[in-house]
């Protein structure tokens, strides 16, 4: 939101009152207690609006900033679930002010004119912008009521990512931002998945801790600084160091949660029914037994809308009309070696016979005069589940268990977004503060029972909405694109956004959702989709089965299809590794590269894992451009290398893509191009990029545990790989040539 006209003029209506001068610093139970008025140091003023703030540190290397106009005001808000682990600040005075510390991070705090400037390891990182010596951490008096404001300066060339999936420009300078859950496909500035935490190219970030309609004017309004704004009387933001995007990430995951680790399955080929009206248990055998015949591995069949019955979105039971032996059905698909997703969303439409009971009971949401809230915007007479009401949580998850009961093995939990902020919550909560929260509620309660039901690690949703912390709970896939390049490019573009801002996992609709793509499409998204975390073919209005396109459509499918089941060694321990760092799979190129200039606003290729470069290719002839960092680059596919530090152009058929291996990197590779889940450890090969130093990685097992370690080291010309672990018929590649290694896994010299 912005507040000012120009440098000089507030919007009319508009009083600010800044932190001028800090009064009073008190140190306390671990925190830094700050007393602040809006008036220089030779005045003595009285009554208000004045700030009280607490400076605390949540975790290593975060610095916390509480600051109320009103304490009294508090509404009874939703907070995110963080994991608060109380650090005591590190203090010293000086004549002036004080230096408060967490970890390898500090915050200088001057009295008069007031100051806040944040550094690691002594590098400064950023500051509380000032103007007219006005520290701008803010109350604000506007014609739409209270709001509370801060900005932070950018230093030149600082570039800002994250802030949710964002469709827009993946560099958000320039931008305005306002955080508020919307499904409003990838086209626009709307987002189904808003998260208030953005990172810079100068290792640090920055957390606002509030589920409310935070607001982000970044170079829009003052356009050398970061502003934040949301409604009310209090503002809560942390400053999060570490130096480079990865570790902030570490970080900021370890407070607001680290991605659970999906199992090994769900990185295999998901075929869906799409969202189409007339399918029913033949259909579905005639694509399962289509991708057989076809030799494409197929891991997850989806049912989407309609397996239950028009109009009664959701009822939870499979429609008798199309499917009338269900239970027989999931049997047979199983057998068949399936897994098996239903789309689900936390709606109850009025024809549902789960209404009535649903609104007898409380749970569903409601107006103030006490009526269900109700409206016939997607399904008629819907009303929403109120998962503050712990009776309906536990009613919620009961219907979906007897699912699971009936061989369901996970859920698409679509929806989550069209949340109102008129109505009345069981527990009380303020309704705009619960829009963009109500989504973590709905995915917690699907999540938390699949854990129940199947086990750590055995849980995975296919989730469209989110807010902070969402992470816990993956996968999370892109909503709804047009079947264009251009939609395909904002896919990737949204998605390296999210992976910005503490998403592991994350993925998309191959070749689109609206409407039917031309087979060049299809083509070109099904390498770009089976080389991300996950892969699903999916869509609206039409099937996506590759054959109804063309055949070369099949090959393709099945290529890469196959392609990504080998790479399950490198890809599942790059899962486990985003499990337990929060450092994403999918990565943006400045993750992995912060100092190379040129990769900070690059959006249409990406790092998946350390040791991958995947550059999508966007047209019909094949043509692509793709930028490589400094190093020695090894084509997967092909076995080219080029060298780094610069720009290539190349053209591409349609069973081919940049996939480009790093310099001084391992790519484990499995034995089995069929499946997913099998043993990694037996007949794994070990293709080498260049190796010009040392490289070493990890090898996990499909349970996420490492087996194997691998380190590689060039001293002189003569290569030695070495190995600590187990593993089985094991092999080396590297440069084109195969070596073998010995049962005792001896040390090989290349």
């Amino acid at each position: 939101m912005k507040f000012t006209r120009g440098y000089w003029l507030n919007k009319p209506g508009v009083q600010n009152f800044d932190c001028v001068q800090i009064r009073e610093i008190r140190a306390e139970d671990g925190h830094i207690y700050l007393y602040s008025v809006p008036y220089p140091q030779d005045e003595r003023g009285m009554g208000g609006p004045v700030l009280e703030m607490i400076i605390s540190s949540p975790g290593p290397d975060i610095i916390r900033t509480e600051a109320w106009h009103f304490m009294g005001s508090a509404k009874k808000v939703p907070e995110f679930e963080l994991d608060i682990r109380e650090t005591p600040l590190q203090t010293e005075e000086f004549e002036g002010g004080i230096t408060v510390k967490s970890g390898d991070t500090s915050l200088v705090i001057t009295r008069s004119p007031a100051s806040f400037t944040y550094y690691y390891k002594g590098k400064k990182l950023t500051n509380v912008g000032d103007k007219f010596g006005h520290s701008m951490i803010s109350y604000m008096q506007t014609p739409e009521g209270p709001f509370m404001r801060a900005q932070l300066d950018l230093d030149i060339g600082e570039k800002i990512y994250g802030l949710g999936e964002r469709f827009t420009p993946f560099v958000k300078n320039g931008q305005v931002v306002d955080l508020w859950q919307e499904d409003g496909g990838t086209c626009s500035e709307i987002s189904y998945k808003n998260i208030p935490f953005y990172l810079t190219n100068r290792g640090y970030g920055v957390f606002v801790n509030s589920s409310g309609p935070v607001s982000y004017e970044l170079c829009s309004e003052v356009v050398t600084r970061a502003q934040f704004s949301l409604p009310g009387e209090k503002l809560d933001f942390m400053i999060i160091g570490g130096g480079d995007p990865k570790t902030v990430l570490h970080n900021y995951t370890a407070l607001t949660g680290r991605p659970a680790l999906p199992p090994a399955w769900t990185f295999g080929l998901w075929l869906s029914t799409s969202f189409t009206t007339n399918y029913d248990e033949d259909t579905v055998n005639e694509f399962v037994s289509g991708m057989e015949s076809r030799d494409i591995p197929l891991r997850v069949f989806h049912f989407d809308c309609y397996w239950m019955a028009e109009n009664e979105w959701c009822n939870f039971t499979f429609d008798p009309k199309m499917f009338s032996d269900a239970p027989g059905m999931l049997k047979r698909l199983k057998e068949r070696g399936l897994k098996i997703c239903v789309w689900i969303n936390s709606y109850i439409g009025q024809k549902s016979p789960l209404f009535k009971e649903a609104m007898e009971h409380g749970y569903l949401l409601k107006r103030p005069n006490g009526d269900v809230w109700q409206w016939d915007l997607w399904q008629a007479g819907m009303g929403i589940v109120d998962f503050t009401n712990p009776g309906a949580w536990r009613w919620y998850q009961d219907k979906l268990r007897n699912l699971l009961d009936m061989g369901v093995d996970c859920f698409k939990t679509d929806f989550g977004e069209r949340i109102p902020t008129d109505c009345v919550y069981y527990d009380g909560s303020d309704p705009e503060l619960m829009h963009n929260y109500y989504t973590y509620l709905y995915n917690k309660c699907v999540f938390e029972l699949l854990e129940e039901y199947k086990g750590k690690n055995e849980a995975c949703l296919f989730a469209r909405s989110a807010t902070a912390g969402g992470q816990k709970f993956p996968v999370h896939w892109g909503g709804d694109c047009s079947s264009n390049y251009l939609s395909m490019s904002e896919s990737l573009r949204a998605g390296l956004s999210l992976t910005c801002s503490g998403f592991g996992f994350w993925s998309h609709d191959i070749s689109g959702f609206e409407g039917t793509a031309p087979a060049d499409v299809y083509k070109r998204w099904a390498a770009f989709g089976l080389l991300s975390t996950h892969s699903r073919l999916h869509g609206s209005g039409s099937y996506r089965v590759p054959w109804l396109f063309d055949e070369e459509s099949v090959d393709v499918v099945r290529k890469f299809t196959k392609l990504k089941c080998a790479l399950m060694p490198y890809l599942y321990t790059k899962a486990a590794e985003a499990h337990g760092t929060g450092v994403p799979m999918m990565r943006a190129l400045v993750l992995e590269f912060p100092g190379d200039i040129a990769c900070g606003e690059l959006d249409r290729q990406y790092m998946l894992g350390e040791s991958l470069m995947v550059a999508p290719v966007f047209t019909k002839s094949g043509d692509v451009d793709y930028y490589l960092p400094e190093g020695v680059w090894t084509n997967l596919l092909t076995g080219e290398r080029k060298e780094g530090g610069r720009w290539v152009r190349e053209v591409h058929d349609f069973k081919s893509l940049p996939l480009m291996v790093r310099e001084n990197s391992i790519v484990p590779i499995g034995s089995n191009c069929d499946d997913v889940e099998y043993d990694y450890s037996k007949g794994l090969r070990l293709y080498l990029g260049k190796i010009t130093g040392e490289a070493r990685c990890d090898v996990c097992d499909m349970y996420g545990e490492r087996f194997l370690t691998v380190t590689v080291r060039n001293e002189g010309g003569k290569i030695t790989v070495h190995f600590e672990g187990k593993a089985e018929e094991l092999k080396v590649l590297y440069e084109g040539k195969e070596f073998t290694v010995s049962s005792d896994l001896s040390d090989v010299v290349i």
